[in-house]
């Protein structure tokens, strides 16, 4: 007899007692519906916290990639501080201000550079503010004063309406774009465009609504914002606040030459010495990308360390359960050993028995952590959680594998029971 031939017969006598395995399994199962569904409670806990922990770490990605999306990742924003906590605050606090004005001689700059790698600066100022019209009153309207140029570093599209012109931002005009939430809150029914709202009691015209743009990680949202001409808000509201200026780059994989030059440019606007350390921030995005990785990290730790004790608990469950059914079914084993069983098919059959119980345990977990995920995401829709098909992979082979670890042990007691004895068992 071959090799191959005998390869063959074994692969199909293995196949045969898996399925009838999985046949006896699930019968003993419903025969104790009950009983399965407790012991299978901790793999149920253990497969929601590994699933859940698996869709927020997905979702905060998606969230944080699609709000970096918005405010656009080719710029470089010049600030008084910088996006990371420092300790040294105090040298911070005493640094000069940002001016509106530096922004002119950044362009003039970029402008005289052979190819630089930057495009443009903006000026940007802000400040809270309420905008009112009629009876319709907005609170906390993140309102900000920029030029014209700002369209050139917004990736924001308009529901109606348009950006202020050069003409407008030069000249100071009362003009103003509004964020779709504010436009939908003071014109329910009707088009905002050259309607005349309040801006902390100041008449502006509205020449433009920006599209629904979402939030940054449900902390702040993009369509409560105005936007108004530097000059008017320097005008009407404050001339002496801490400026940002927006920066934009021409090729994203050169960002660190971007920042290098910006830096030299920035020196010789603030008109530094050479011996002077840097008396302001170039912030950019990968700044926002260092502060999301411990997020994610304490999720995945206390994640991991929930469901690892669920799933030890189920284990533990399971193992007690399959002992006990081996205690049940001794008689059984012993017939079916003088009969001719094998010890690996004694020993595969309770195996799948437990297998079988944290696979349906897993499923239940599936389903429910699905749910979960769904109503969470119809709640708190700036925080999508991603429900994939890696998920469900994950939570199959860890219900496979803590079904083989806590049933190895008792298939293995049950495998090796004398078939006299076990007869004689009462």
């Amino acid at each position: 007899m071959s090799i191959l031939t005998v390869t063959s017969r074994l692969a199909s006598d293995l196949t045969l007692e898996v399925v009838e395995g999985f046949r006896i399994a699930f019968t003993q199962i419903r025969a104790h519906k009950m009983r399965s569904m407790l012991t299978a409670l901790g793999v149920i806990i253990g497969i929601i916290a590994v699933t859940l922990m698996g869709s927020a770490i997905m979702g905060i990605e998606t969230g944080f990639e699609r709000s970096l999306a918005v405010i656009g990742d080719d710029i470089l924003y010049v600030e008084k501080w910088p996006w990371r906590h420092v300790d040294d605050w105090w040298n911070y606090r005493n640094r000069r201000r940002i001016e509106m004005r530096y922004a002119e001689d950044l362009k003039k700059i970029i402008a005289v550079t052979p190819n630089s790698e930057l495009v443009t600066a903006v000026p940007m100022v802000a400040t809270m503010r309420s905008v009112k019209y009629g009876d319709q009153i907005v609170r906390g309207v993140y309102l900000q004063g920029t030029t014209d140029d700002f369209l050139a570093t917004s990736t924001a599209q308009f529901k109606e309406g348009r950006f202020m012109t050069d003409i407008e931002s030069r000249g100071g005009r009362n003009v103003c774009v509004l964020g779709y939430d504010v436009a939908d809150a003071l014109f329910p029914n009707t088009s905002a465009l050259d309607k005349t709202v309040m801006i902390d009691g100041l008449p502006f015209r509205v020449v433009g609504v920006y599209e629904k743009q979402g939030t940054f990680l449900g902390l702040f949202s993009f369509d409560t914002q105005a936007v108004v001409p530097l000059a008017a808000f320097s005008k009407s509201f404050s001339r002496h606040m801490d400026a940002q200026i927006r920066v934009k780059i021409r090729d994203r994989a050169k960002t660190a030459q971007a920042i290098g030059e910006l830096t030299g440019a920035m020196r010789r606007v603030r008109g530094l010495a050479p011996e002077d350390k840097d008396d302001f921030s170039i912030n950019e995005q990968s700044a926002l990308r260092s502060t999301i990785g411990p997020i994610k990290s304490g999720i995945a730790i206390a994640g991991l360390f929930v469901t690892g004790l669920a799933l030890f608990v189920g284990a533990i469950g399971i193992m007690n359960i399959t002992y006990v059914s081996v205690k049940e079914r001794t008689r059984e084993i012993g017939t079916r050993k003088a009969v001719g069983a094998r010890r690996r098919t004694i020993l595969v059959q309770f195996l799948i028995e437990a297998v079988s119980i944290c696979l349906v345990g897993g499923a239940v977990g599936l389903l429910l952590s699905y749910l979960m995920c769904v109503a969470v995401t119809l709640a708190f829709p700036a925080f999508p959680l991603q429900f994939s098909l890696g998920l469900v992979a994950i939570g199959i082979l860890v219900s496979t594998l803590t079904g083989i670890f806590s049933g190895f042990a008792p298939a293995v007691s049950a495998s090796r029971l004398d078939p006299i004895e076990a007869l004689r068992y009462e």
